[in-house]
Parts: C-alpha cells; sequence; structure tokens
C-alpha cells in the first residue's frame, strides 16, 4: 500500500498588492473538486459562482480545463473535465506544469497555486488545514482586483461620500466586520466537499 502524502499548497490571488494567499495542507489523493472546496473555505468564497482549473503542461500544446463539464455555449468553448473525476495528483507536480485556479468568471478572481512540498501523512491530523495566510480575502462581487482596489480606497477614505454606504455593504458581504487586512488561518473551518457536490449534481 502506497504511503499517504500531504500536498503543502500556496494559493495566491494575482493582480493583487499586497498579496494576498493562504497555505494549506491537502491529501494527495484529492481531486479537483475536493481541492476546489478547501480552497473555497480558506479564502472564505461563498462557492457561489463557476470555477475552473487550468492545467498548462510545457510539453502540450493545449492547456486542460476542469470544474463543471457543462455544455459550451460556442462552438470554440473547451468543455471543462468534471473536476471530481480527476486526482490532483497526476497534474500538481513541481516541474511539469501549472495550475491556475479561476473563481467567479465575471470577477475573474485567478489564483495561482503552488506545490511547496510533499509531506507525510500525520496519523491523528485533520486534512484539509490551513497552516499560515495573509490578508482577509475581497468581498464577493466587487469587480475583480480593479474594483477591489477602488473599493479599499472608498474603505479607508472616511471623507469619500460612498465611505458609509461602502462599510455596509463590505460588512454584510463578509458576514461580519470586515477588516481587509487580517486573517487567522485558526479560524478557517472546512466544509465536506461530498455534500457539496451532491448538491450540485442534483441541480444539473
Amino acid at each position: 500500500m502506497a504511503t499517504k502524502q500531504i500536498y503543502q499548497l500556496k494559493i495566491t490571488l494575482q493582480e493583487i498588492e499586497p498579496p494576498i494567499w493562504r497555505r494549506i495542507l491537502v491529501p494527495s489523493t484529492y481531486d479537483f473538486w475536493q481541492l476546489h472546496c478547501a480552497i473555497q473555505d480558506a479564502f472564505g468564497w461563498t462557492d457561489s459562482h463557476l470555477h475552473q482549473f487550468t492545467y498548462t503542461d510545457n510539453k502540450a500544446n493545449d492547456p486542460i480545463i476542469f470544474g463543471i463539464p457543462y455544455e459550451a455555449e460556442f462552438e470554440d468553448d473547451v468543455v471543462a473535465l468534471a473536476g471530481w473525476q480527476h486526482n490532483i495528483e497526476r497534474y500538481i507536480t513541481s516541474d511539469i506544469g501549472t495550475i491556475l485556479y479561476t473563481y467567479d468568471f465575471g470577477d475573474n478572481w485567478r489564483h495561482t497555486i503552488e506545490l511547496e512540498e510533499i509531506l507525510p501523512y500525520e496519523k491523528g491530523n485533520k486534512y484539509p488545514k490551513c497552516i499560515d495566510g495573509r490578508r482577509n480575502s475581497p468581498p464577493e462581487d466587487c469587480g475583480g482586483p480593479p474594483g477591489y482596489e477602488g473599493l479599499l480606497d472608498t474603505l479607508f477614505d472616511p471623507d469619500d461620500p460612498e465611505h458609509d454606504d461602502t462599510v455596509t455593504w463590505a460588512d454584510s458581504m463578509k458576514g461580519g466586520k470586515f477588516e481587509p487586512e487580517e486573517f487567522d488561518p485558526s479560524k478557517v473551518k472546512f466544509t465536506k466537499p461530498g455534500w457539496r457536490l451532491n448538491k450540485l449534481l442534483d441541480s444539473m
């Protein structure tokens, strides 16, 4: 029997400065749906928009897309492979290819996924696990990186005429007081991806 392994992944939001990132531990046996759920929980996203993983192999011409295999709208669209049918250990490696995770095709939150270490499974530990990170994640539906930059400008300027309304909106979207610079990995709670998948499949 193969020894269980744990992937230490650093996941960083692109186009955001200072960087917003999370460091999580996940089993190498995870599929892409399970990794998607772990990323959602680590960043505090609500899983209310579509997502996809884009795998680019330095030896292949075309990327491979993993996500939810909805029927293509246009002839040239690439239909995603079902994320729950493909394991990450075949694609997340340190030197063969790269993985990009995109959440919400409107706001276009793109995340770089980096495999930092392959660790032994420790009996008694619960996985997935968030062990580090920086800065709170942006509220949903704020317009992607450009919109978030404008949101922060308004939040940090009490003289802005939209300041109070923006504070109220951001707090409501985050389910509590929104502190852009605060993040505590010990407060990350991971949900079970199985029931979320069943809910998705029932709706398809």
